[in-house]
């Protein structure tokens, strides 16, 4: 087994070597640079006719910008290098997990991330753990009361809530308990409060609660729906097999047939979806983050690109590949401690 992780941790470096590579040249290429974004910020800001106009009075002088400013923005933001050159440095800065900097905020990428990380993680990891426990325990009990009227009513209900988009049922929950048009049962915006600093430790914990609750839901929507039906279809599989007759012929209770026999084998197909999670959740969700006034990396990364912020950029893509494969290593090893008769070599 340590062998495996050990082969599996050298082939992520040839793969994220890869990716960077795909992805600088891609971004490299695509029309339109921070050269450009700060250059007409500064046309429509009136800095032109002070960097570029000199002693010239004329109107055109005034809205251009001259030669000696346009390079020394590209020295000041490493475009006077050429491509190649440029991504060599990249690559050794990031050996020292250096990202450079970012041309939007003017600070280093590593804390523009993790300043806006902790809002993406919070919901990331909690929705993971919710979904998963939802899933496991409700898909269990449509297992077991399979053709019965609990069984048709929760199905009919997660289709109906698989069917709904996530950000289209937050503009209701805001419409309906958020002050919309009807109740103003839950705040909107941030994770917490303005006095949050001074609440005792159990109005911290409730004001984080309320603050959770419709962004959670709509988090949730579509993961724990699809999990639901696929815990209830592997235990329903696992439940006809030959081993579970043995146990049911030795007397068994059904109890004991599902919960100890048949469940840990039907989770198998479970734990194959925790390696994507990993990266979800660090990718945040752009729609959900805008409608409930959210500071995380979705919104990030949807800015960095309108923005052309290409450190940011690939310091976000390189995080979440690197994620993404941790993720896949992870879920192996998920294969390992619910089934141990599994063995990668």
């Amino acid at each position: 087994m340590f062998t495996y992780i050990l082969k599996r941790l050298l082939i992520m470096i040839p793969t994220l070597l890869g990716v960077t590579i795909v992805t600088f040249a891609i971004i490299n290429l695509a029309p339109g640079s921070p050269i450009e974004q700060r250059i007409q910020q500064m046309k429509f800001g009136g800095m032109g006719g002070e960097s570029g106009g000199g002693g010239h009075g004329g109107d055109n002088k005034s809205s251009a910008v001259s030669e000696e400013v346009i390079e020394a923005l590209k020295k000041q933001y490493g475009f006077d290098k050429p491509v190649h050159i440029r991504y060599l440095i990249w690559l050794k800065n990031l050996s020292r997990l250096d990202f450079g900097e970012s041309f939007t905020y003017e600070e280093p990428v590593i804390d523009v991330i993790t300043s806006k990380f902790p809002v993406s993680l919070q919901f990331g990891v909690v929705s993971l753990i919710m979904s998963y426990l939802v899933s496991i325990i409700l898909g269990v009990a449509k297992a077991v009361k399979h053709g019965s009227s609990f069984d048709y009513v929760t199905s009919f209900l997660l289709f109906v809530f698989y069917s709904i988009p996530g950000f289209m049922l937050a503009i209701l929950l805001i419409v309906y308990f958020a002050g919309g048009s009807f109740y103003d049962w839950f705040p909107m915006g941030n994770l917490y409060s303005d006095n949050y600093y001074d609440l005792t430790t159990w109005g911290k914990i409730t004001d984080r609660l309320h603050h959770f609750v419709l962004p959670l839901i709509c988090y949730m929507i579509g993961s724990f729906t699809i999990l639901t039906m696929l815990m209830k279809n592997s235990l329903l599989d696992e439940v006809k097999r030959d081993y579970i007759r043995t146990a049911r012929a030795k007397g068994l209770s059904e109890k004991v047939v599902y919960l100890k026999h048949a469940l840990r084998n039907a989770l198998i197909p479970i734990v194959t979806g925790i390696g994507g999670f990993v990266s979800v959740f660090f990718a945040g969700a752009l729609l959900l983050e805008i409608i409930f006034q959210l500071d995380g990396i979705g919104l990030l990364s949807y800015k960095s690109i309108l923005q052309r912020d290409y450190n940011v950029i690939m310091g976000l893509i390189f995080i979440q590949s690197l994620l993404m494969l941790i993720g896949n290593l992870l879920s192996d090893l998920a294969y390992v401690i619910v089934d141990p008769r599994i063995d990668f070599k």
